[in-house]
């Protein structure tokens, strides 16, 4: 279990700060549910405490982790199917591993495959879906703004 404060990653959303852990009935069944705040947006996510294990949320990796993710930006892309829908496939569950290794994967090929060709608008989507929950990442464990965590995935890839 986590507490206030925490920092920490829920796949497919990105990482946050546990503002609050609140209990309330939904569906006629009453749980305790984490409050999260992204660093990017004003959103704030609610998820079932109970199912924080189930659904991969993870503590933030080590400052140290960066630089590993800025290397693996830089470094050649890996090859990807041919046909769309399977690379949209794989690259989906790359993300919903919650890896930022992974992430940062996806966010590379697909950068790289829109400057030179082009992304369809789900792929687009897709890469920019990636890029936030990488970017709101790099903000928390890398103590930087979302500027600056923009601009170093910008100038890596």
């Amino acid at each position: 279990m986590f507490s206030v404060g925490d920092k920490v990653v829920y796949p497919m959303h990105g990482a946050g700060t546990i503002q609050g852990i609140e209990e309330m009935k939904i569906l006629g069944e009453k749980k305790q549910y984490y409050i999260f705040k992204l660093p990017c947006s004003d959103i704030n996510i609610m998820m079932p405490v109970d199912s924080g294990e189930m659904v991969g949320v993870r503590d933030i990796v080590a400052k140290e982790v960066i630089e590993d993710v800025v290397d693996l930006l830089r470094s050649e892309s890996t090859p990807m199917q041919k046909n769309w829908s399977r690379r949209h496939r794989e690259n989906t569950e790359k993300l919903k591993t919650g890896d930022i290794l992974q992430v940062a994967e996806v966010v590379r090929n697909l950068m790289r495959m829109d400057r030179v060709r082009g992304l369809s608008a789900g792929e687009r989507k897709l890469m920019y879906t990636a890029r936030q929950i990488l970017t709101s990442e790099m903000i928390l464990a890398g103590d930087m703004t979302e500027d600056e965590a923009v601009k170093l995935i910008e100038e890596s890839v």
